[in-house]
């Protein structure tokens, strides 16, 4: 993969004196301790940092905790991968990529709905913790939709499969690769399947703390991934002009 080339260019710059430290979730296939390069989205803030001289450490942990510690801890400087959202406590690099967030609904009861006024006849999934869309967490907050809180995208992914719960909102990456992963895999594909009516295209995000300090990392964080597009322009028009196929990441920078 051209993140794990581009790593290991980068890497030898890097010493243990100069190891920052991030909190991160399993949340294939963009982060997971287990994934291949650590997901995705790992490798390209592994290649980002590296290109300026640090090397990432990443500490994976369940989704509220990855949060919490990256807030009051100081070992370390933030978190990703992310959503945009209006906050005190952090502020965000650079887009690291984008995913498809919809809802996964079960194919013999599939959901209707023009707004997301129309999903409150529904009973709909979330993971405790996640943001999702704006709008979407504004109805719930005030009320208009009422939503049952998950530790995990499985989880909820076994109730849609299961009819406990109507629909539940997913990245659609996430979705196909918990889909695949599973040993009961044919069975969840004859039986979920996405709306087709996507909630949003979401960016990518890391974000850091809303300090001075968090705000340097932020800006060391943006100049490596700069120089890392720079590297894989120049990598795919080299491949191309020698004939060369290359591969497209489930991420595109943007």
């Amino acid at each position: 993969m051209k993140w794990l080339l581009l790593l290991f260019m980068m890497l030898g710059s890097a010493n243990a004196s100069q190891r920052i430290y991030m909190t991160s979730l399993d949340w294939p296939p963009y982060s997971g301790k287990d994934l291949p390069e650590y997901g995705t989205s790992v490798s390209i803030a592994k290649a980002a940092f590296a290109a300026m001289g640090y090397e990432l450490v990443v500490d994976f942990k369940p989704w509220v905790r990855t949060v919490a510690s990256a807030s009051k801890q100081d070992k370390y400087i933030g978190y990703f991968p992310e959503y945009w959202f209006d906050s005190e406590q952090f502020v965000f690099s650079d887009s690291i990529g984008s995913g498809p967030l919809g809802l996964v609904q079960n194919q013999k009861k599939p959901i209707e709905w023009t707004n997301l006024d129309d999903l409150k006849k529904y009973r709909i999934g979330v993971v405790q913790g996640y943001v999702n869309t704006e709008q979407f967490d504004a109805l719930v907050l005030n009320g208009t939709l009422t939503v049952e809180a998950s530790v995990s995208d499985s989880r909820n992914v076994n109730k849609v499969a299961k009819s406990r719960l109507d629909a539940a909102v997913i990245d659609v990456n996430v979705l196909k690769y918990l889909i695949d992963a599973d040993s009961r895999s044919q069975v969840l594909k004859e039986r979920l399947e996405m709306n087709s009516r996507l909630l949003e295209e979401k960016q990518l995000y890391l974000a850091f703390k809303n300090t001075p300090e968090g705000k340097n990392w932020r800006d060391i964080f943006n100049q490596g991934l700069k120089l890392i597009q720079r590297d894989e322009a120049m990598i795919n028009s080299t491949q191309e002009s020698e004939g060369k196929p290359h591969t497209t990441e489930a991420l595109n920078l943007e």
